[in-house]
């Protein structure tokens, strides 16, 4: 088979191909479902006219990711224990389908009260959003595996790119069922989450066929809990972080400004529909306008991160996101106190919120490889442990922090936090150094009996991190 580009350049085209069709599958839970969908549909109709839907919602987010982050690493030393890491991601997959297609059964509270409703979508969000991300953390980790070191940004972009194409047709196809199939209405959204659950199985299946599972499980000290084990790793790798300084501020500068991207994530649909007047198509068109540039983002990154450096990738994108955060912040407090917000002009929303698409594009993709650069090979299962801990901690925390804000301070206020989240994150990464960080990791491959050029391309196929 001859590959189309980027992959016909690589020495496992498909590989990465599988490795990214995964991104392209779970766009349909993470766009349609925590983005778009199912957040204004929770706030709009579940729990239409309630004054604390807003920290409802960020409270099942926050439950679901905590528990990402406990278990988590648990996960992932069981997985390597038992050289299982591939069907654990795609366990995870079919406990996310079975949950999403369920969000279409839940009640509105005005059915069933409004405890008994929260508790009834609790059971379901929670159990689906959990399943999600830890396959999101077993997704990352694959990415030393199916790259080398001087291709790490490239294949992180491909996934990443590979994500908002997927993101791109799944928008088009809502937008269409809604004109077509009279879905305008947030009540009559139920069929798409059915869909969501239905393309997530579908585009899945390729990482099913094609990603190759590593043959020999990961030693362990015997008679050891994997709880115990889990414990003793994340220890071991927080230690061992530690001593790479460059590393380390940026893992956590990605946890602060990593609080806005993931509040972005949970409430970008609740934010364009009750502080700019869109809904229902008006809605999915912009988050598809949104999607396009985040695809461009991510492209961009892609092409411009391994010449320019990863960190000054990050910062551009990090300058792209503050701009784009207090344009909003004005624009909301100038629609709030205009006579008539129904008449405020829309293009200035629709003109600035392209920075949400790239902003949230190209963050991802470089923070990620950006993380591999500074990662020994033979320490990369802890490390990236460390980096989805941080994204996961972030999304426990930082929607959770907006969503109480928005509903004790109002809007404005909470759109003001969200801007006070990149500035700090960026403050904090100016303190990295690329090249030192790089040599860093050298430097300990080469003490662990790790050469040559790219250290990657030494690593037997065999080899899986420690846990993602």
């Amino acid at each position: 088979m001859k590959w189309p580009p980027p992959f016909r350049s690589l020495p496992n085209p498909r590989e990465v191909w599988s490795w990214g069709m995964f991104d392209l599958a779970n766009q349909s839970f993470t766009l349609l479902i925590n983005t778009l969908l199912f957040s204004v549909f929770f706030k709009s109709f579940l729990f239409e006219g309630e004054g604390y839907a807003n920290t409802m919602w960020s409270l099942l987010v926050s439950v679901s990711m905590m528990l990402v982050v406990i278990t988590g690493p648990i996960v992932g030393v069981w997985a390597d224990a038992r050289a299982r890491k591939k069907l654990a991601m795609l366990s995870s997959a079919v406990l996310c389908v079975i949950c999403t297609a369920a969000l279409a059964l839940l009640p509105p509270a005005q059915h069933v009260g409004v405890g008994a409703a929260l508790a009834i979508a609790a059971l379901v969000y929670v159990p689906a959003n959990f399943a999600f991300n830890i396959g999101e953390n077993l997704l990352a980790s694959f990415l030393p595996e199916v790259s080398t070191r001087s291709t790490i940004g490239r294949v992180s972009a491909i996934g990443w790119t590979m994500g908002y194409a997927g993101a791109l047709v799944l928008l088009i196809i809502t937008a269409l069922a809604m004109l077509g199939f009279g879905l305008g209405e947030t009540s009559s959204w139920r069929p798409l989450f059915v869909f969501a659950a239905v393309w997530f199985a579908v585009m899945a299946l390729p990482t099913a066929i094609f990603l190759p599972e590593r043959a020999e499980p990961v030693s362990r000290e015997a008679g050891v809990n994997p709880v115990v084990d889990a414990l003793r790793t994340t220890r071991k790798a927080l230690r061992s972080a530690w001593g790479f300084k460059d590393l380390r501020t940026l893992l956590l500068a990605f946890l602060v400004y990593a609080f806005g991207v993931q509040t972005i994530v949970f409430f970008a649909g609740i934010i364009v529909a009750d502080d700019f007047g869109f809904t229902n198509s008006k809605l999915v068109v912009y988050v598809l306008q949104l999607t396009i540039t985040a695809g461009i983002g991510a492209v961009v990154a892609g092409a411009v991160q391994d010449r320019i450096g990863h960190v000054n990738t990050i910062l551009a994108y990090l300058a792209v996101w503050v701009l784009t955060t207090v344009g909003l912040t004005a624009v909301a407090h100038l629609r709030a106190v205009s006579p008539n917000p129904s008449l405020f002009p829309e293009w200035p929303v629709w003109l600035i919120g392209n920075g949400v698409g790239l902003g949230i594009g190209g963050i991802g993709t470089a923070t990620r490889a950006c993380v591999g650069l500074f990662t020994p090979i033979h320490r990369s299962g802890e490390f990236f442990a460390l980096w989805g801990f941080a994204y996961k901690l972030a999304g426990a925390t930082g929607p959770l922090i907006f969503g109480l804000v928005r509903d004790v301070a109002g809007n404005v206020a909470s759109l003001i936090a969200l801007a006070c989240f990149f500035v700090v994150g960026a403050a904090m990464l100016a303190g990295v150094r690329q090249e030192r960080g790089s040599r860093a990791a050298e430097e300990a491959e080469r003490a662990a009996g790790i050469s040559g050029t790219d250290a990657r391309a030494t690593v037997p196929t065999s080899f899986v991190p420690d846990h993602p």
